[in-house]
């Protein structure tokens, strides 16, 4: 899927049972984040966060869903206990999910799965795709998607920046001199020497 082209179609039940038809949501803006599974630290962490910006999202004429492929009754259980203030669609077959193409295969500990891939989309009131996000982590996602509706960009945390160290100077190395061992008197030499000495001693 691109930006600008068509969303895909779906009829899915939500968190109450009631079918939720994809044509029926044509002039609303329309959010939809796909996430793993109920209850999980993760999805609850994205699915809180959603829950607490709803009234920006409302502000900004957005509706928002979550999809997973747990069934009607978890997503229920998942609800109650959060007080999600947003309907949850549940994509049992995934087939929702393969169509936006965040259904892929898994790793954990050397085991592969098939999973959904966190991710979220933005689908206009024309029913095209305006914008997407794949691949996101649940902490501040939900501002994040936000502050693209209501066209404010989200700054990145600023660097701080930790000074250097001189590196320490190291202590010059001591040169080391080396004596050169006296030359040796040739014999002639020394005998001159002798003889000097004796005659003084005379």
């Amino acid at each position: 899927m691109t930006i600008g082209q068509k969303a895909p179609a779906f009829r899915l039940q939500d968190d109450t049972g009631a079918w939720v038809d994809s044509a029926s949501l044509k002039g609303k803006r329309v959010v939809l984040f796909f996430y793993p599974k109920d209850m999980t630290s993760g999805c609850t962490v994205e699915a809180c966060e959603f829950r607490d910006l709803m009234p920006r999202f409302t502000a900004a004429n957005a509706v928002i869903y979550g999809v997973s492929p747990d069934p009607v009754v978890s997503h229920q259980k998942f609800r109650a206990k959060e007080r999600l203030s947003y309907g949850l669609l549940s994509d049992p077959t995934h087939a929702l999910c393969e169509a936006y193409g965040v259904w892929v295969e898994k790793s954990l500990y050397g085991r592969k799965y098939m999973g959904v891939h966190r991710s979220t989309f933005v689908v206009g009131i024309d029913g095209t795709l305006e914008m997407e996000w794949r691949g996101v982590k649940p902490e501040g996602h939900a501002a994040e998607v936000n502050a693209w509706l209501r066209g404010e960009a989200v700054a990145a945390p600023a660097k701080q920046s930790v000074p250097r160290k001189a590196p320490a100077k190291k202590p010059a190395a001591k040169k080391s001199v080396t004596k050169k061992p006296a030359a040796k008197k040739s014999s002639a030499t020394q005998k001159a020497t002798k003889t000097k000495s004796v005659a003084k001693k005379k």
